[in-house]
């Protein structure tokens, strides 16, 4: 029977047995690490977890179907100066900002999307291909460096599109930018904008025989439509709307026959995309002489069969008058005063723009003239979303009021602002039925219907996306725009913003419902709303004293002027001046001036301090917060954790 070696239970184990134990321990912790890794780079790279508040790197649904929906692969190239964000670093963090939702377009792509960052040096190839693909450069310095933020795409058919700057004020929108970019890679045919309209929106050749002035030209808005759409004309005697229509524009459309009503209730029906504007008195058809010299007749417009089915109202025996923005006009004859307020004509701004919609949101004021409310009907299961709204100073007054000869005058003293806001112009979204149950109308006797018409459709696939406002005379150049002559060439200068939000509205809608649902987002950039009230409140306490130190200091610079040029410098005689001997007493005085002086500027200098000190301190506190917490933390914990340990061993042990 040989002897056995034994350890007593509790007895300390050799310490060459500890080590070993303690080594193998750290090796399978690294493999552990290192398989770790391996396995989630190689399973778990496409993984993100979005921690900040306003989900500023997760993508949008629109977005999602966007990217899913991509037939062809684009490519898409950021070039980025380096040295722009380590010059100016307000870009250098929006920069990250821009490569990380890039790098996750390409990682929701499967493939389509591939990215490539660029970095275009001065005088380099890099540099030459930017400046080729037309993106901004910006000067640097004043030695002449030339920096590059932009973004080029490109598809297979080699079509090109470009944001050529990012600009961090736009970062609210970089999600829409970039998928409206990826949009018309994947869809590079120019979409088609349809037009009804009773208005000469194309121009007028009749009124151009009558030799007015402007007459007959096609609205501005519509000159700014065809730079983005290939603009259709779609007569009102249409049975169906074609089919290479994507946006319909129906703007003040007076007396449409029930067919055109079906062909337009249809085209909602199918997915089509709409913007209907109609208006209780269009202020541009009033303006407007028949060319037969017949009095103008009714100027209102609206499409209530339509409208009532789908669950909105656009009442045209209402208009809206707003206190706000309002025009001022030329008073009549018999006014003591020569100008007036006129309420009915108004441009909304502000709080009015809803700041959140990408159409309406880097616009300074739309003009509206004797424009009507937009409502939902009640019970309604649409969301009417208000794009543009009344300020609180408003009123709904009855729209004959303003019809024939209104009197501003008159107006203005019997205003009485119901303290609502009323939406003039709105997003409507949800399921439709069709405003037509029983199927298609009768034609008119002698009409044919059209051959090869779509089957008739009772509500919608899917929710309908309609923009939906009370007033045509946001088209009208002259409450806008001004056009002059230069040298035989028409020069526009907008007053207002009304051409912008048509052309957004109209490229929204054609982006489909995944720019559409696309809402503005936040920002990277976050204010340090805590050190900014410091500031004021700093330079609030501060202000008065600086100013009450810089008066003395000047008193006192004065009075030394006046010393050192002595009485009769004072009278103005250089010569004797200079002959002046200054007395010692003189002397004295001018050396407590310059003491006051020093003493002065070093109490500014004080106060400059002071006004920094609160500010500084604080920075300092988010320094230690932001560098030391996290590690006295853990160094804390893994302390506590030793001493939990040792506490148990010496238990064991006892």
């Amino acid at each position: 029977m040989s002897d056995l070696s034994t350890t007593p239970v509790g007895a300390p184990r050799p310490r060459g047995r500890s080590t070993a134990i303690a080594l193998g321990a750290l090796a399978a912790a690294a493999v552990l690490a290192i398989g770790v890794n391996v396995l989630a780079d190689r399973y778990l790279s496409g993984a993100r977890i979005d921690l900040t508040e306003q989900r500023l790197y997760t993508l949008s649904d629109g977005t999602r179907r966007e990217l899913a929906n991509l037939r062809d692969p684009i490519t898409l190239r950021l070039f980025y100066s380096r040295r722009l964000g380590a010059a100016v670093p307000v870009f250098g963090a929006y920069a990250d900002r821009v490569r990380e939702m890039l790098r996750e377009y390409a990682a929701l792509s499967g493939g389509k999307v591939r990215l490539e960052m660029l970095d275009p040096e001065p005088f380099s190839e890099t540099e030459d291909r930017a400046l080729g693909l037309g993106l901004q450069a910006a000067p640097l310095d004043n030695e002449g460096e030339q920096v590059y933020f932009g973004l080029a795409g490109s598809n297979l058919l080699d079509d090109e599109r470009t944001i050529p700057f990012f600009q961090p004020d736009r970062e609210r929108f970089l999600e829409y930018d970039l998928t409206r970019l990826v949009h018309e890679l994947s869809n590079p045919a120019r979409p088609v904008l349809g037009v009804i309209s009773s208005l000469p929106l194309n121009g007028d050749p009749r009124a151009m025989m009558m030799r007015v002035p402007g007459a007959g030209q096609p609205f501005q808005v519509m000159t700014q439509l065809r730079q983005f759409f290939t603009v259709k004309e779609v007569g009102p005697d249409a049975q169906s709307i074609p089919s290479d229509v994507q946006v319909l524009m129906v703007a003040h459309a007076q007396d449409l026959p029930v067919t055109a009503l079906y062909a337009i209730d249809q085209f909602v029906m199918r997915g089509g995309k709409l913007l209907a504007l109609t208006d209780p008195h269009s202020e541009s058809q009033a303006s407007r002489p028949d060319p037969s010299g017949r009095p103008v007749g009714p100027t209102s417009s609206s499409l209530d069969r339509l409208f009532n089915a789908w669950g909105i109202e656009a009442p045209s025996d209402k208009v809206v008058l707003d206190q706000r923005g309002a025009w001022r006009v030329r008073a009549a004859p018999t006014d003591r005063v020569g100008s007036v307020d006129y309420l009915a004509w108004f441009t909304a701004q502000g709080d009015s723009l809803d700041r959140s919609d990408v159409a309406a949101a880097e616009l300074n004021g739309v003009t509206f003239a004797s424009a009507g409310e937009v409502r939902k009907r009640a019970g309604a299961t649409v969301e009417l979303t208000p794009l543009v709204s009344t300020s609180p100073q408003s009123q709904l007054v009855d729209a004959a009021r303003v019809r024939q000869a209104p009197d501003p005058a008159r107006i203005l003293s019997e205003f009485k602002p119901d303290g609502g806001r009323h939406i003039l112009l709105a997003r409507v979204r949800g399921m439709l039925r069709t405003a037509f149950p029983e199927g298609p109308p009768a034609l008119p006797e002698g009409v044919q219907r059209a051959p090869g018409l779509p089957a008739h459709v009772m509500q919608t696939g899917s929710p309908a996306n309609l923009v939906v406002g009370n007033d045509t005379d946001i088209l009208e150049d002259r409450f806008w725009v001004r056009v002059q002559d230069f040298y035989g060439q028409q020069v526009a200068t907008p007053t207002a913003d009304n051409g912008a939000l048509v052309t957004n509205l109209a490229d929204t809608l054609a982006g489909g419902d995944s720019l559409i649902s696309l809402r503005s987002r936040g920002e990277s950039l976050r204010p340090f709303t805590l050190v900014d009230s410091m500031r004021s409140e700093a330079d609030a306490r501060y202000r008065q004293t600086e100013r009450g130190l810089t008066e003395r200091l000047q008193a006192t610079e004065r009075r030394l002027r006046e010393l050192r040029q002595g009485p009769a410098g004072a009278n103005g005689s250089a010569a004797a001046s200079a002959a002046t001997v200054i007395t010692p007493e003189q002397r004295a005085e001018i050396d407590a001036a310059r003491t006051e002086i020093l003493n002065t500027r070093q109490q500014l200098r004080g106060v400059q301090r002071e006004l920094r000190q609160g500010i500084e301190g604080l920075e300092t506190w988010l320094r230690i917060l932001n560098i030391a917490l996290v590690p006295a933390l853990i160094t804390l914990l893994a302390i506590g954790l030793a001493v939990i340990r040792a506490r148990r061993r010496a238990e064991a042990r006892g």
